[in-house]
């Protein structure tokens, strides 16, 4: 079964994600936060990481940073989440 980790600082969004991901039958991890994210994938790898860009104490980007910086985590995949769609953040994505 393939492991999903999502790092979402919004409750019901994070929330959502999970049970959607759940139903097509994923192994999903939630963090609210970069922080518990950062330590949720180095305790346990996954397959797939959705990450909020825009999030409280460590946000998408020093997520992904901290991530690729570990040998475990260097290349899992990595997806970021964000309702910014102007062209300098999707670029800076």
């Amino acid at each position: 079964m393939k492991k999903l980790l999502i790092i979402e600082d919004e409750k019901h969004t994070r929330e959502n994600l999970c049970t959607i991901l759940e139903m097509e039958g994923y192994a999903v991890a939630a963090a609210k936060n970069g922080e518990e994210g950062v330590a949720s994938a180095l305790a346990d790898v996954p397959n797939l990481i959705l990450c909020d860009v825009t999030m409280p104490k460590l946000d998408g980007h020093g997520v992904l940073a901290a991530l690729r910086e570990d040998d475990r985590t260097v290349s899992v995949p990595f997806i970021f989440l964000s309702a910014k769609g102007e062209r300098p953040d999707v670029r800076t994505a």
